[in-house]
């Protein structure tokens, strides 16, 4: 019971997204000049339209846990991780060159097909919190550990080039640190709980094959 009450905050901000989505779609759908850049944001926003419904569901339909992270800092590092970029909406909006709009869309485009390759991989196993399911190994998760907050950041940059500042640098830069961290509480408790862990470890990469 535990376990399904927690879940309802996530799919109700998941859901009131799809909403705005939805609503801004059809609008940019009707609205927008057929230009060079209208079918990349078409896409852009069918890709993440898909993100948000998969999203939902492996949220509904998750199992339960068998080990969660101890403490109040893995939950904080989790939801800063999450939800922190979305901070920058607050802040003036760009009105970009054409190249540079191209660019964002692109990004966030790659980063949502991307998002949905690595959570669809996941599937029931998906969580927010430092949390153990199931050992997912399979799909990109042969190369890196974290191939779905590798694909969310490159669709975040996407969306930071339209609110750059000084100040959404510094939201951005935050976000990507509590990410980091959130990815160590992972990897602790899947871990401590999988002992393939350290060797499936071992021979893949964080997030960048050969890098990091």
């Amino acid at each position: 019971m535990y376990d399904a009450l927690m879940r309802l905050p996530f799919l109700s901000w998941v859901s009131g997204i799809a909403v705005v989505h939805v609503a801004g779609t059809i609008k940019y759908i009707n609205t927008a000049s057929m230009n060079s850049v209208y079918a990349i944001h078409v896409a852009m926003l069918l890709s993440t339209m898909s993100f948000l419904v998969l999203l939902a569901a492996s949220v509904m339909f998750r199992t339960r846990p068998t080990t969660k992270a101890v403490g109040l800092e893995p939950r904080i590092s989790a939801l800063a991780g999450t939800f922190l970029i979305y901070g920058v909406v607050l802040f003036p909006h760009h009105n970009l060159s054409p190249a540079v709009e191209a660019i964002a869309t692109l990004l966030t485009l790659v980063g949502s097909i991307g998002a949905v390759f690595a959570l669809s991989q996941l599937g029931r196993s998906f969580s927010i919190m430092a949390e153990s399911r199931a050992l997912v190994t399979s799909g990109p998760y042969r190369f890196v550990r974290h191939p779905l907050y590798l694909a969310e950041e490159i669709a975040m940059i996407g969306l930071f080039l339209q609110f750059v500042s000084i100040w959404t640098a510094l939201l951005f830069a935050a976000q990507i640190a509590f990410q980091i961290r959130r990815m160590h509480n992972e990897e602790v408790v899947l871990s401590s709980t999988y002992a393939e862990y350290d060797t499936y470890r071992r021979n893949t990469a964080r997030l960048i094959p050969g890098i990091y």
